[in-house]
């Protein structure tokens, strides 16, 4: 690295440990050049037609589908995904910016309102301005269009701040939008700091900040944006429910809890976490689970025969190792896995927990890797209170075989999201966002250009109409 300022975006392989590449941070009057050209590039943007800038959208989407394998390979490169389902992220981008491209005009599309009275009044979607995305690094493509699509159809321009070890996939993305087209500014990726983010939240150019990441991260970019009066979107983590009703098709359900859980090495803020069991299927469901996982084989994630990759650093690897050596030390009983790999890379060997108990780890915490915890529950009753005792309100899933019985409990189960007899997912017709400490606000569907926008009133009368009282 040329640049003498120290960096903190670097490809660092999760699978050997090898520092591959660093990029040096900006700073200072850099930062304050590139706000600048996002503020004018704003100004130009927001008054191109909605269908304009939704074919820029659209190409970006196409670019994205032809340099599929480029960007599956930098995602398994960069985090330890696992190549098949680094192509499937690449996919479902892809799709998202489609969705956009394909309905974001008619979402923003004026809305005539109902009223007592003469003239007309309807609701017009206007842009904000430039906002800025702090994004993470378990979903390298997929969480920063999830937020980047809607807003760029809808005339605001982006700022992106990624994570510190996927700077080759934010890259990519920078140039695939400039490839489609979108004028300069519109698009911008960002090698700061994270001292710099608050003075750039405070800057009078960005008028909003969204966040997928941290408690501790979202509290801090909420705090900044509510003390400059500017919107902000968290989401934020999770510790998922998967509430199993019955023994019915136990197979398949317990196939279900295990895609759940090891999707993305269980690195997803909606991975199944928290396993309740009635006691009914509860021994089969284990020992299930315990099979299942000890079928996982760890690898490079690029080879296609894998089916266990490495966590997305060295440290991410020793924080959950040491979250289950404590839970175990505190009581709980370990039914397999639990430990570091014996082999270079950032592996923990799948781990299947029961026995856990309040004031334990796993019972408060978030695990971020491959790690499920179990418990056994007597009724519908106990588990739903089980599943609503926790910070978090991300999503989760109920597994029965009565559907109308697994409406009514989920129906119960105090979280953003719930799906009955599949693991919480994400599609781009649907919307995604979570409670409590998970978060707030919705992205994706029509609700996705409903963060950042101004809902502004028109209200219409003839010159001869009769004055009312004003209040306000």
């Amino acid at each position: 690295m040329s640049d003498q300022r120290k960096s903190s975006f670097a490809t660092v392989s999760p699978y050997t440990g090898e520092t591959l590449v660093e990029f040096p941070v900006i700073e200072g009057e850099e930062v304050d050049a590139t706000l600048e050209t996002a503020g004018h590039a704003f100004d130009v943007w927001r008054e191109r037609p909605i269908a304009e800038r939704a074919a820029v959208v659209a190409r970006a989407a196409d670019l994205m589908k032809e340099r599929k394998e480029e960007l599956a390979q930098l995602i398994t490169l960069e985090m330890g995904k696992l190549i098949s389902e680094a192509r499937g992220e690449v996919d479902l981008a892809a799709s998202i910016l489609e969705y956009y491209a394909r309905h974001g005009p008619d979402f923003a599309a004026a809305e005539p309102l109902d009223f007592e009275g003469e003239g007309e009044a309807y609701l017009v979607s206007e842009p904000l301005g430039v906002l800025l995305g702090v994004m993470p690094w378990n979903f390298p493509l997929y969480q920063v269009v999830r937020f980047a699509g809607p807003n760029l159809v809808l005339g605001n321009t982006v700022l992106v701040k990624h994570a510190g070890i996927c700077p080759q996939s934010a890259l990519a993305l920078e140039t695939l939008f400039r490839d489609a087209q979108a004028p300069e500014g519109v698009y911008t990726n960002l090698f700061v700091s994270h001292e710099e983010i608050s003075r750039i939240i405070d800057s009078p150019v960005v008028r909003g900040a969204s966040l997928t990441g941290s408690e501790g991260a979202g509290a801090k970019v909420a705090e900044r944006a509510g003390r400059n009066m500017k919107p902000s979107l968290l989401e934020l983590g999770g510790s998922d429910v998967f509430i199993v009703l019955d023994g019915e098709n136990l197979e398949r359900t317990i196939g279900a809890a295990v895609a759940g859980r090891m999707a993305n090495t269980g690195q997803s803020c909606v991975a199944s976490k928290r396993f309740i069991v009635l006691e009914d299927a509860y021994d089969d469901f284990v020992e299930g689970m315990r099979r299942k996982f000890e079928e996982l084989r760890p690898g490079d994630p690029a080879d296609e025969s894998t089916t266990l990759g490495p966590l997305s650093s060295e440290q991410a690897a020793s924080d959950l190792a040491d979250q289950i050596r404590e839970t175990v030390e505190q009581g709980a009983e370990l039914v397999t896995g639990g430990h570091r790999i014996d082999r270079p890379g950032a592996f923990v060997e799948p781990t299947v927990i029961t026995g856990v108990k309040p004031g334990m780890r796993a019972y408060a915490e978030e695990l971020f890797g491959p790690a499920a915890v179990i418990y056994r529950v007597a009724d519908e009753d106990e588990a739903i209170a089980l599943a609503n005792d926790s910070q978090y309100g991300l999503g989760g899933s109920v597994f029965c075989a009565d559907v109308e019985r697994g409406r009514r409990v989920a129906e119960r189960v105090e979280t953003g999201m719930v799906w009955v007899n599949h693991p919480t997912s994400t599609q781009p017709d649907l919307p995604f966002g979570g409670i409590k400490r998970s978060g707030y606000g919705r992205e994706l569907s029509k609700l996705g250009m409903q963060e950042f926008v101004n809902r502004k009133l028109v209200r219409i009368l003839p010159p001869d109409a009769k004055l009312h009282g004003i209040a306000g």
